[in-house]
């Protein structure tokens, strides 16, 4: 008897790479989480079981030995259901980004990617090769010859294909092919990071691959910080015949989030035979017939869709800032098994963000996990038993210090405090200005001159940040805990931050984000925050402040923005300078559009001003700590964005922006 209702399931897991009894153990979670909602196909994430991220360990045959064996431990855990199960596979002197289709407790075969993700932080076609359009072949596994390659799997009557993650995101798309040879499921594995808006993208193709198609479609994705850098905001949807049937929770806080939903099989089939523009394949090539009887399943209302309120807000920006920051922070701290956070809190903008987000980590995961589950996912540091509540846990996770010179004002200590202990942080102090003093007269001692502002502005700034560093180092050490450096994106862009300094830190969260969207983001925290978390009225006195890096005397006033230009007009520069590579002398005409209310003298001087500052601190971005991608757009050269540490400047390149500036003065 034919199968017209079959429960299927996706489910975002946060793996850890080479984590191989960690991995298997969230993916039988997974299993048994699917096998008590009554499912009967499970789609799990792309690489699942070796993670995504372990990079050029891919190369070594010792992984995807290793990783093999696994597959072969999970298998029988998964009698009664089909599970696609990620892994990479050596077929033929290649080894492939491969899905292994699990039926009944056994390897029925295996799915390849035919679409390789290489650009953005993505390098798969460094350690794997795309599976040619229209391969197959078998391979040798366990005693037998199981198929390989592009196939529709027939489990007894019911067929199954896979687009996996880049495979979806292309022109040419799989799932036609399939639909062709009537698939009627199409799993969709994915490791696709988080990125401001992702989730529209994602969803569109879902629910136009499931039209198109004719088919059901099931989505499901990492979760969490998996390797140290990207954010994998999980979001499971499933979606049939064009239409959204359930969609899961992103940045759970959980290791395991199953989402599932009935599929009426039928009404599918019958929109492909309803289609006068589809085009069905009569013959069986490619087809690989697996013998499994699916389950009984019975109509039934979709599940809760597990999108949240805050997912329609009309700051949805702010609210996924906040939640994929803090789901980082949680799963960094303890995959790297540091006793919490240190933050060198100066009473500005960035380390109260940074310790802002420490603290949203501890609310946002107490209100999914609770107190018992929070402490247990956190049971390596000592004495968090100790703490019940959020104010409690925060204090023992998060230390702030003031580190105060000379030059230092009450009013940036006086915000420092009240972020601190409106947080629930720790609060310390630190003088330095005793250390800055000792190097000053030391240098100058030697030189035989004193040093001064006149002649040594940059250096006497300089000395004073990283005079800060030795203490905080020695801090974080003694408490056995992770020090978070503080310096954003548009310092980065242009170098405007004391290597060995403000740049100092094992993590620099807030490193793929802009200084512009920041300052706003700190004012919706002040007065709202995220839905079901607590505003910070305690950040009131940073917002009150125009940006400064304190670091001469303050009778000069100094500002960020009198240093380098406004802040709005540096991102912009920075997006069509790097993000869209535009020529200098392109990118001023774009800013005079963009902001017409300044001269353009004085945008042609800025943008001349970002191009040098990028060229000349290309070094600086490439020993930043490793960052968080927050976006498609991002600086960090390790991953992102390549760049020469010497270059020629772009001196051609800003003599033809001076001469398009003069002209445009005219005489």
């Amino acid at each position: 008897m034919s199968v017209k209702w079959l429960k299927v399931a996706g489910a975002a897991l946060n793996q850890t790479p080479m984590d191989w009894d960690g991995n298997a153990r969230r993916i039988l979670e997974a299993v048994r989480l699917a096998r008590g909602a009554g499912v009967g196909l499970l789609c799990l994430p792309e690489l699942c079981i070796t993670g995504y991220g372990c990079e050029d360990a891919f190369h070594s045959p010792a992984t995807v030995r290793m990783a093999a064996r696994v597959l072969g431990e999970i298998a029988p855990e998964t009698r009664g259901l089909v599970v696609a199960v990620g892994l990479p596979l050596n077929y033929r002197n290649g080894v492939f980004n491969a899905m292994a289709l699990l039926v009944d407790g056994a390897v029925a075969g295996f799915a390849c990617k035919r679409y390789l993700a290489g650009e953005g932080i993505h390098y798969e076609p460094r350690w794997f090769r795309a599976w040619p359009a229209g391969t197959r072949g078998e391979i040798e596994w366990g005693g037998e010859r199981l198929p390989i390659g592009d196939w529709v799997f027939d489990l007894g009557g019911v067929r199954v294909g896979f687009e996996i993650c880049e495979d979806a995101w292309v022109a040419e798309r799989p799932g036609a092919a399939m639909a062709r040879q009537g698939v009627d499921v199409i799993l969709h594995p994915s490791a696709s990071h988080f990125a401001f808006g992702k989730r529209e993208v994602r969803r569109r193709y879902v629910l136009d691959g499931s039209r198109a198609f004719g088919a059901s479609f099931v989505f499901a994705n990492l979760l969490g910080n998996e390797a140290g850098r990207a954010i994998y905001d999980g979001g499971v949807d499933i979606a049939s015949g064009g239409q959204l049937v359930a969609a899961g929770p992103r940045f759970s806080f959980r290791e395991a989030v199953l989402t599932s939903a009935v599929i009426d099989l039928d009404v599918t089939r019958m929109g492909r035979a309803k289609a006068s523009g589809f085009r069905a394949d009569a013959g069986s090539e490619g087809v690989a017939r697996v013998p499994f009887c699916f389950g009984g399943a019975g109509p039934e209302m979709p599940e809760a869709s597990g999108v949240a309120a805050w997912e329609g807000s009309a700051r949805l920006k702010e609210e996924e800032f906040a939640r994929a920051v803090a789901l980082g922070l949680f799963d960094y701290v303890r995959k790297s098994r540091s006793n919490g956070f240190v933050v060198s809190i100066s009473g500005g903008a960035d380390s109260a963000a940074v310790s802002a987000l420490c603290a949203l980590m501890v609310e946002l995961g107490m209100a999914e996990l609770g107190p018992g589950g929070f402490r247990a996912r956190l049971s390596h540091v000592p004495g968090l038993g100790e703490a019940d509540d959020v104010r409690g846990l925060v204090r023992r996770l998060l230390v702030c210090v003031y580190q105060a010179t000379r030059n230092s004002t009450r009013v940036t200590r006086d915000a420092a405090a009240s972020v601190a202990r409106g947080l629930g942080a720790e609060f310390l102090e630190f003088d330095v200005d005793g250390l800055v003093r000792s190097y000053v007269d030391m240098v100058g001692g030697a030189l035989g001159r004193p040093l001064d502002w006149g002649k040594d502005d940059l250096a006497l700034q300089n000395i004073q940040a990283r005079a800060r560093a030795p203490g905080v180092w020695l801090l974080a050490n003694v408490r056995g805990a992770l020090l978070l450096s503080t310096s954003n994106r548009s310092e980065a862009a242009v170098g405007y931050a004391t290597m060995d300094g403000d740049t100092c830190g094992g993590l620099s969260p807030i490193a793929g984000i802009d200084k512009a969207f920041l300052r706003e983001w700190l004012k919706w925290m002040e007065r709202e925050g995220p839905a079901g978390a607590r505003a910070f009225p305690e950040i009131g006195p940073v917002n009150d402040q125009e940006p400064t890096a304190e670091l001469r005397p303050p009778e000069q006033k100094q500002t960020d923005e009198a240093d380098l230009m406004p802040y709005l007009v540096l991102d912009a520069i920075e997006r069509a300078a790097i993000r869209d590579k535009q020529a200098p002398v392109d990118a001023w005409r774009l800013m005079r559009r963009r902001f017409p209310e300044y001269p353009a003298a004085e945008l042609a001087r800025w943008v001349e001003r970002f191009f040098r500052l990028w060229c000349r601190n290309q070094w600086k971005r490439e020993r930043y700590a490793p960052c968080f991608h927050l976006d498609d757009e991002n600086l960090d050269p390790k991953t992102w964005c390549r760049f020469p540490i010497l270059s020629g400047g772009f001196e051609r390149e800003l003599a033809e922006l001076r001469e398009a500036a003069r002209g445009e003065a005219g005489p």
